[in-house]
Order: C-alpha cells, then structure tokens, then sequence
C-alpha cells in the first residue's frame, strides 16, 4: 500500500519557500508522529510538502508520478484552502485515491470538512493509532466509516519517537542569538489545563481535558538519541506550557545534566508560574534555558480579565524581572485588536513591552480563530470580519475584527518595539506602512537593522 502524508501549509508563505526561515520550516510534529507509528506498523509513508514544491502543476505531477492509494492531509484553518484543493487536485487525477483528512480544523469544524465531497474518511482528535487503524481496514477491504474518532493514547512513552526523517531538513532555528543550527523541536506532552477564550474549548476538542505528559526520562531519551543522529546545538520544547508541571520540570533538568545534554534550549511559559515558581527558573536556567516564550497578551487588566487568562498585570513586569535575574531571554507574545479593547488599554500593553525590552518582539492582531468562545463571541456580536480561510493567519494583511483602528494598532507595534514614526500621519506612508507591516511582524528579528535605516534617513525618531 502506498501512502502519502500531505502537509498544506503554504497560506501566506506560497509554494518553493521551505527552509527560507523560522515559519517556512517548521516540521509538523502530527504528521511525524503518525509516520512513526504507521512505519511500527509496517505501513512506510512518505511526505508531500507543498513549500517544497513549485506550484500546483508541479504538486500534479507529484501524484501522477507516486500513484498514492491512500494521501493524508493535516490542516489547521488557515491550512483549509490549500489543503482542498490539493485533495480536489488528488482526486482528479487519481480518483481511487482514498483521501483522509485530520488535524486541528476538522477536529474543531466537523461540519464543515464533512461537506467536502473530495474527502474519502475524516478524523477527529489524536490521529496516529486511528489513521493507522484505517489503514489495516483498506488493506484488508473493509468499509470504514466517514468519521473517525481518533483513539487517544494514555501513555504517551508507549509511542514511538516522531519520524523526523519524514521533512527535508531539520528546522530553521529561532532568531536569537545563541540558537544555532542544527536546531530541533521536541513535544512532551498534550493538551493544556487553562481556559484562556482565545483559544479553548478548541484545544481540549483536540486533545481532551486531561493533560498528559510523557515522562521527563522518555523525553531525554530522544534527546539523547536526537544528539547521536543530529548532534544539534539547541532546541525547544514545544509544549503549550511546559512549566505548569513544577516536579516534571525539576526532574527533567535533573536528568538533562546528568546525561551530559548542555545544549542550551527554549520552552514556553506563563507570567504567573513565573513569578510562582523563581527556584524552578534558576533550576532551568542552570540545566540550560536561555530563551522563554512567555503569553504576555496584555498590559491591562481589564483586558486579561476579558481573556480569561487568569494572571494579573504585576505578573508580566515580575516574571521579566525574574527572567533577567537568571540570564534568560525573553520572547513578548502580545495581542492589539482585542475585542472591547481601547486605544488607552492598548498603550497600556504598548507601555509595558517597553519597559519590559524583551530580545524578541511578537506582537499578534487578534484574530478570531474557530472552536473558541472569543470566536462565538465575535459572531454572536456581529464583529468578526474573515471572510476566508486565509485569513485565519496570525499577523494580520486586513481588518479581522469591526470597531479596530488598525492604522492606529500598526503604530502602536513600531511603538512597543521602541520605535516612534511621526510621519506615519502622512496618508501615502500609512498606505505603505499597512502594507509591510505583516512582513515586519512576521520578522520581527530585523527590528535593529530596519531601526538604524529609518533612522539614517531622518524618517524615525529615537522613543526614549
């Protein structure tokens, strides 16, 4: 049986753009996962991934060449127009392919997917027992049903390790100094216990209301196998929020250093475990943490309370303090565009990165994204402006939400970055200004460097 794992994710980015940078490499640990699983099982696949690729024509000529009997396709919502028209593409010149569908938009947007007439089986949640469960049932002639409630595996270290040989290449390291290739990325575990609505209930639709972690020895192992076969120089753990499991974390940096691991490494966290948790920093900090995510979102409280992110204003200025304490570098996510959110509660945000000084900026417009209750929430009160898919993109090219100036919000960004442009009131440059923006805010690295330009040419000013 031959079978081929699709990944889409070219919305925003276009075809021919793997390994061009951070987001234009980023492996898809899903996919590798269930290659690995799949491959236990006898079942070798192979990847199509459309950045590796020319253009439609030449993803065509991909199938018509490999004769797939089976192509799985990942997506996430803003995957959705390309991926269906790779799965129209497939089925139009291969029509007995059997075309499966997973991730997280048909976990979240059922109804949806399901009218697609060009997907042979959809399923739902965790994707790699079940799709390889599939599998056996099409080798063996049975007819199984459209709709395929993943099967969830409790014991994440029963799994094999995830098949990066599946990608090209390994990724694109973070843009921070000292992140130096070979870089890999590692997940330790699933789900996520808070109840920000942004974001949930669409994660637990996907991965449960449990979390469940594998073991810090089962996730040294692989690092420690990642080390022979790559031996990289840095890494990151993906997780949600790695750190809200303090005696996962101590014995993990215990066990990172007794098996001689000293690559220096970056995980994401919360300003309020943060500020909870300093001994566990310094711990981190010792074993070789130099880099942290942390979900700011806001600099007012108002605006946290509206996100149900459960931590207070006093936590992001303390969890920076704490940070730079120990040598670790910060990494400022933070949304503008909220919905309710006024031009004074903006700058609250847009003052707080500013006394924060984070190493990197990751400034996001709020989008309202599928399976959340801020999305029911813009929909219910008519404020929601996507009008496809591709707008479902993080760093926003048109207006996502009705009541927002995003002229105003393009300004407040260079602000919060240190950055202060007095001509932005001139109509041509703000024209202009909208329109690289979502590349600036893709590459936030090349802040200094476009600084030093704007200011050489007597355009911006320096915000002291």
């Amino acid at each position: 049986m031959k079978v081929i794992l699709l990944f889409p994710g070219i919305s925003g980015i276009g075809f021919n753009s793997y390994g061009k940078g951070m987001e234009e490499s980023w492996i898809s640990h899903g996919l590798c996962n269930i290659s690995a699983y799949a491959r236990d099982e006898g079942y070798p696949v192979e990847l199509i991934d459309l950045r590796c690729l020319k253009n439609w024509k030449h993803f065509e000529k991909t199938i018509i060449e490999k004769k797939p009997d089976v192509v799985g396709v990942t997506m996430m919502s803003v995957d959705y127009n390309p991926a269906m028209k790779a799965v129209k593409t497939i089925k139009k010149v291969s029509p007995q392919t059997i075309t499966v569908a997973g991730g997280p938009h048909p976990s979240i947007a059922l109804e949806e997917i399901s009218q697609e007439s060009n997907i042979d089986h959809i399923i739902t949640g965790e994707g790699e027992i079940s799709f390889t469960a599939l599998l056996k049932d099409l080798e063996k002639g049975e007819t199984p049903p459209r709709v395929i409630k993943g099967v969830v595996p409790e014991d994440l270290d029963k799994l094999p390790f995830a098949d990066r040989e599946l990608f090209n290449d390994l990724e694109y390291p973070l843009p921070v100094e000292g992140f130096d290739r070979p870089f890999v990325t590692i997940i330790a575990g699933r789900g996520c216990k808070f109840n920000c609505n942004y974001c949930q209930p669409a994660e637990r639709l996907i991965f449960g209301k449990k979390v469940r972690r594998r073991s810090p020895s089962n996730v040294i192992q692989e690092l420690v196998e990642m080390r022979g076969k790559y031996n990289f120089n840095s890494m990151m753990i993906h997780d949600d929020c790695i750190t809200e499991d303090r005696d996962w974390v101590i014995e993990f940096c215990r066990l990172y250093k007794e098996n001689g691991l000293n690559q220096q490494f970056a995980c994401q966290s919360r300003a309020d475990i943060i500020c909870r948790n300093e001994d566990m920093i310094a711990l981190m900090s010792e074993a070789g943490l130099k880099l942290m995510f942390i979900g700011f979102e806001s600099g007012n409280q108002r605006v946290l309370n509206f996100l149900r992110k459960g931590t207070k204003v006093e936590h992001n200025y303390k969890a920076a303090e704490i940070c730079r304490k120990y040598g670790v570098k910060i990494w400022a996510n933070y949304m503008m565009g909220i919905p309710t959110e006024t031009n004074a509660e903006l700058m609250d945000t847009v003052k707080m990165i500013k006394t924060i000084k984070p190493e990197h900026f990751s400034p996001a417009f709020y989008t309202p994204h599928p399976g959340s209750d801020l999305f029911n929430y813009c929909e219910e009160h008519g404020l929601s402006l996507i009008k496809s898919h591709d707008s479902f993109r993080r760093n926003a090219t048109e207006a996502k939400i009705k009541g927002v100036d995003y002229n105003f919000l393009n300004q407040a960004v260079m602000e919060s970055m240190g950055m202060e442009m007095p001509m932005m009131r001139n109509p041509f440059v703000r024209r202009m200004e909208s329109m690289i923006m979502p590349f600036f805010m893709r590459h936030p690295q090349i802040k200094d460097v476009v600084k030093k330009i704007l200011m050489g040419l007597g355009i911006m000013k320096k915000n002291t």
